[in-house]
C-alpha cells in the first residue's frame, strides 16, 4: 500500500470547523499546516476539531453543517457521536439557482460502447433470459427452473450471459388496489421489459392478488415467444411447473444467442448511483469521483439516477439549486416532507439512518452522511424526480425516490431502466446485481487490498494523494464503457445477482 504521498489529515474547505485524519493519529501528533496538535487518538476517516466549539454552535463539514456540538469541543479532540449531536434546521433551498447546462459533446465526438441492440431499437448492455414470480408461492418453481439450465446446457448459447430468477417475498396477503400492489407491479413490470432481458417467463401461482392477469394487463405486457407466462396450479403441480417452464425456456434460446455487440452511443447508458457500507471516506474519494463520472457521461448525451432519498436530507438543498425548473426542484422537497412524515409515523427519525459501519468508518450524523452521499450526483442540472421503479425517460442528472437500503434501492433503479450501477462502498459491500452489472469503488486503499475479489476501482488513491478526483472520475467512466460493452465486473465474476432483488413493501400484511 503506497503511502508516502497520503497527508496526515484533509481539509475539505477552508470554511470547517474540522479536518479529517488519514491514518491513525495518536495523542501528541502535530499538524502542523493546522498549528494543531492531536489531544487523543483520531482513528483513521474521523473527524478533528481546528477550532473552539461551544456548546449548540454549529460543526461544519464541506462547509455545510453536519450537526451542533453537545458540549464544548477544543482544538485536537475528536469529533464524534460523544459529542457531536443532530437536529432539524431550516435550510435555504433556492431552487434553480445553480442550474447551469452542461458542456454537451457534439454526437459525432461522443463516447461509444459495444452495445446490444433489441429490435425496438432499445439498448442492452447484457443479455439474460429471466424467469420472474408473480408471488412468493412461485419462489421454488421459478429457481429450479432457472437451475436446470447448468453450464453444459449454457455452453451451447455462448452469446446468453444466463437464467435469471427473480423471487420476492409477497404478491399476495395485501389489498387488491392501491399503492403497495402499483409498486409491486410496476417493479416487476420494469424487470420484465429491461432491455437486459432477451426473453422472459413469468410464474405465477393461480390464486394470489398479484395475478398474472392484472400484471400483465395493468402494464400493457402482451405475451409473445420471447415474453411467456405460466401458473403452476393450471400446470399440474411443482414438478409438472417446472418441466414446462424449462420446455418454454429452452425454445427461447436459440433466438437470444442470437446477439451481436455493436458500436453505439454512451448516450443510452443509464447509471445508476448506488452507496453502500460508506464510511467517512466516501464522500472525499469514491462517490465524488463518482460524480465526476456521472458529469463526463451527462456531457457524453447519457443519464445518471440518483436516489436513497433519507441520504439526501440535509443535503437536498444542495440539489434544489440545481433543478432545472421550479417543479422538478419541489418535487424533490417533497419527496424529503413525506419520509419526514412517513418516519415520524413509524416512531423515527432521519437520524436512524447511518449504521453501525458508518459510524465506526468515521461518519456521525445523517447530514455528514448526506453531504458526502449526494456528491455521487456530480454537478450538472437536476432534470427530473420519479417515483420509485419509475420508467426513467429524461436524459442528464435525474432522482428517484426510493429508501437507503441498498437491495431495495438498486432494484428500483434497475427497474427504472438502469442498465450499468455505480457502488461506492467504505465498508466493503458485496453486492450484484442481475440482469445490471455493478462496478464496486472502494473508497479507501486498506480495503481494496482486504477484498480484491469484490472491488473494481480502488478510488482511495485520491486519499493516498496518487490521483486527483477528475483522473480517478476518467478512469470510473472508462470502466462504465468497458463493462457496458460486456466487461465482467467483480460481482459478476462471482456470479452475485441472483437473490438481491428486493421490494420495497409499502403496504400493510394482511
Amino acid at each position: 500500500m503506497k503511502t508516502e504521498n497520503r497527508p496526515l489529515t484533509i481539509r475539505l474547505h477552508g470554511g470547517d470547523n474540522l479536518i479529517v485524519a488519514c491514518s491513525n493519529l495518536v495523542p501528541g501528533t502535530s499538524i502542523p499546516e493546522e498549528n494543531l496538535t492531536c489531544r487523543e487518538l483520531i482513528p483513521s476517516g474521523h473527524k478533528v476539531a481546528t477550532a473552539t466549539i461551544e456548546p449548540g454552535e454549529p460543526v461544519f463539514k464541506y462547509n455545510q453543517i453536519i450537526g451542533f456540538a453537545r458540549n464544548r469541543i477544543n482544538p485536537g479532540e475528536h469529533v464524534h457521536l460523544h459529542n457531536l449531536a443532530y437536529k432539524e434546521f431550516e435550510r435555504e433551498h433556492a431552487i434553480s439557482i445553480e442550474a447551469q447546462a452542461p458542456d454537451f459533446l457534439p454526437e459525432e465526438m461522443r463516447a461509444t460502447f459495444q452495445g446490444i441492440i433489441r429490435a425496438d431499437n432499445r439498448i442492452a448492455t447484457r443479455n439474460y433470459i429471466g424467469v420472474v414470480s408473480t408471488v412468493n408461492c412461485a419462489s421454488t418453481v421459478v429457481r429450479r427452473i432457472a437451475q436446470s439450465f447448468d453450464e453444459k446446457i449454457m455452453a451451447d448459447f455462448p452469446h446468453i450471459d444466463g437464467i435469471v430468477p427473480i423471487c420476492h417475498e409477497t404478491g399476495c396477503g395485501t389489498v387488491s388496489s392501491g399503492e403497495a400492489l402499483d409498486v409491486l407491479q410496476r417493479t416487476l413490470a420494469g424487470y420484465i421489459c429491461h432491455p437486459n432481458f432477451a426473453g422472459v417467463l413469468v410464474i405465477g401461482l393461480g390464486c394470489e392478488k398479484n395475478s398474472i392477469e392484472s400484471l400483465f394487463r395493468n402494464n400493457f405486457l402482451a405475451t409473445g415467444t420471447m415474453l411467456q407466462s405460466l401458473a403452476i396450479q393450471e400446470s399440474g403441480g411443482t414438478t409438472a411447473a417446472v418441466r414446462e417452464g424449462a420446455a418454454r425456456i429452452r425454445e427461447m434460446l436459440p433466438e437470444a444467442n442470437k446477439v451481436k455487440r455493436r458500436p453505439v452511443s454512451a448516450s443510452h447508458i443509464i447509471l445508476g448511483l448506488e452507496c453502500g457500507g460508506s464510511d467517512a471516506y466516501s464522500g472525499i474519494t469514491a462517490n465524488p469521483a463518482l460524480g465526476e463520472a456521472a458529469n463526463i457521461l451527462v456531457r457524453n448525451g447519457g443519464t445518471a439516477v440518483l436516489s436513497e432519498t433519507p441520504e439526501v436530507y440535509g443535503a437536498e438543498h444542495l440539489l434544489t439549486r440545481r433543478a432545472v425548473t421550479k417543479e422538478v426542484g419541489e418535487k424533490l422537497i417533497a419527496k424529503i416532507g413525506w419520509w419526514r412524515d412517513y418516519l415520524k409515523r413509524n416512531g423515527c427519525d432521519m437520524d436512524n439512518n447511518p449504521t453501525p459501519g458508518n459510524k465506526a468508518g468515521g461518519l456521525t450524523t445523517i447530514l455528514e452522511k448526506s453531504l458526502g452521499a449526494v456528491a455521487k450526483g456530480g454537478t450538472t442540472r437536476l432534470m427530473e424526480v420519479y417515483d420509485f421503479a419509475m420508467p426513467v425517460r429524461e436524459k442528464g442528472l435525474v432522482f428517484m425516490d426510493t429508501p437507503g437500503y441498498d437491495p431495495v434501492s438498486v432494484t428500483g433503479l434497475v427497474a427504472g431502466g438502469a442498465n450499468v450501477i455505480g457502488f461506492t462502498t467504505g465498508r466493503g459491500s458485496v453486492f450484484g446485481c442481475k440482469p445490471s452489472p455493478v462496478i464496486k469503488l472502494a473508497t479507501n486503499t486498506v480495503l481494496y487490498e482486504k477484498m480484491p475479489g469484490d472491488m473494481d476501482i480502488n478510488c482511495g488513491a485520491i486519499a493516498d494523494g496518487e490521483a486527483t478526483v477528475a483522473q480517478m472520475g476518467e478512469q470510473i467512466f472508462r470502466l462504465i464503457l468497458k463493462t457496458a460493452s460486456g466487461g465482467k465486473t467483480k460481482s459478476e465474476l462471482l456470479d452475485m445477482g441472483d437473490n438481491e432483488f428486493a421490494l420495497w413493501n409499502i403496504g400493510a400484511v394482511l
